[in-house]
């Protein structure tokens, strides 16, 4: 599926550092770097929801859990992230996990998904795995 980007060129990045989105978020998203932690992977993956780059979620899944297609809601806009918690995750490790809120308008409504995602390397480089039950 072809990448749907909003301009985010002239505002923050959608992901919450306050960064240009060009030089935080956007640089994942071209493929000009990879996320080096996997909070760093995980502030990708909202700005990439948020945006709607169905092409970087896919490729920052790891295969085994990976689905074949992404077919986002046009009704759901992503707002803003909450990082709740991390575990590991780290320059040096192999997996970590992430605790977050996520927030979201429906139909107009706000609503929020709150998640403990596992991540973990994979040819070297960070990738969703799948989330935890509450």
């Amino acid at each position: 599926m072809a990448n749907r980007h909003r301009d985010p060129a002239t505002g923050p990045c959608p992901c919450g550092t306050a960064q240009p989105y060009p030089d935080c978020c956007g640089r994942l998203h071209r493929g000009d770097a990879d996320a080096s932690t996997a909070e760093a992977l995980m502030r990708s993956r909202f700005s990439a929801f948020a945006v709607g780059d169905t092409a970087y979620l896919l490729h920052s899944w790891h295969s085994s859990t990976r689905p074949a297609r992404l077919r986002p809601d046009p009704g759901q806009r992503w707002t803003r992230l909450e990082i709740l918690g991390t575990d590991r995750g780290g320059l040096l490790d192999t997996t970590g996990t992430i605790t977050f809120r996520a927030h979201y308008r429906q139909a107009g409504q706000p609503a929020t998904l709150t998640e403990h995602s596992r991540f973990t390397r994979e040819d070297g480089r960070w990738v969703y795995l799948d989330a935890l039950p509450h």
